[in-house]
């Protein structure tokens, strides 16, 4: 793969992709260069058929601390030059719904998301983890939405992901205060998966493998599955089964259903090909 950036480190291995938040000398604080490299990163994902899971991890003590607020200052104030009130304004609109953008290139990706999760989880962390399917945390995970702490809306996803993951209640709970919540509670209310007993390597060999097993089934069925569950959203069953229909219609006569079939038969673990 051709990606290349200052604060992000993408790999592959077989079917699987991780893209490393890697600005470890600052927490991995979300400056303008990871808001800009973001959805460069999606794209590559994206193209690149042979990947089939991606896992978002970080390198450092921390997943991050959230938004680099010294290096985005300028942009949450309103840039300091003679514009008018009026262009200010619409230019802080442009930079937060970019910033939006890049984190929601993740959740529509066709290929399941899986976050990996360790140390500080804050802020800005809380938005892009909660653009992956599935979250796995490390026993030191702690997690925050924070801005109501630095006097700003959550604006980049939470509020309209997160009741979608836990309850109303923890929602109201976590963006009203501010408060910090370790592992175990944010795997009680639903926030992660599971909790891995030990740090950063031993959550990431956790995400790995799941990621590996998923990457093991038919990229054709796992991208259709993700696409009818998010189709579910504001259908009724009914209008819901109409549309797994449908979509079964076009895609179930597969090289893969016949590889599937065929295995069955000879005893032996199929190999999809996405076909």
């Amino acid at each position: 793969m051709s990606f290349e950036s200052p604060v992000l480190t993408l790999e592959v291995q077989g079917h699987v992709a991780t893209l490393w938040l890697d600005r470890v000398e600052a927490r991995n604080a979300m400056g303008r260069d990871l808001w800009q490299d973001l959805p460069r990163a999606a794209a590559e994902v994206a193209g690149n058929s042979d990947v089939r899971a991606l896992i978002i991890a970080a390198r450092g003590p921390h997943f991050t601390v959230g938004l680099d607020l010294k290096q985005m200052g300028s942009t949450l104030m309103g840039a300091t030059t003679e514009r008018s009130a009026a262009q200010k304004s619409e230019s802080l609109y442009r930079d937060v719904r970019r910033m939006q953008d890049a984190i929601t290139c993740f959740a529509e990706l066709k290929i399941p998301v899986i976050a990996a999760v360790h140390g500080y989880c804050i802020g800005g962390g809380i938005d892009l983890i909660c653009a992956a399917d599935v979250r796995y945390a490390s026993s030191d995970a702690v997690f925050s939405v924070r801005e109501a702490k630095v006097a700003i809306v959550a604006d980049l996803g939470t509020l309209q992901r997160l009741p979608k993951i836990v309850s109303a209640g923890h929602v109201a709970e976590l963006a009203f205060t501010g408060k910090d919540i370790d592992a175990n509670r944010a795997e009680r209310i639903g926030l992660v998966n599971d909790v891995v007993k030990g740090s950063a390597d031993e959550v990431y060999a956790k995400a790995f493998e799941l990621a590996t097993e998923i990457a093991s089934n038919s990229p054709l069925v796992v991208a259709g599955t993700k696409t009818v569950l998010a189709a579910n959203e504001g259908r009724t069953v009914q209008e819901g089964l109409e549309f797994v229909a449908a979509w079964n219609t076009m895609y179930l006569q597969s090289n893969d259903l016949i590889e599937a079939m065929t295995a069955f038969m000879e005893k032996r673990k199929p190999t999809f090909r996405g076909n």
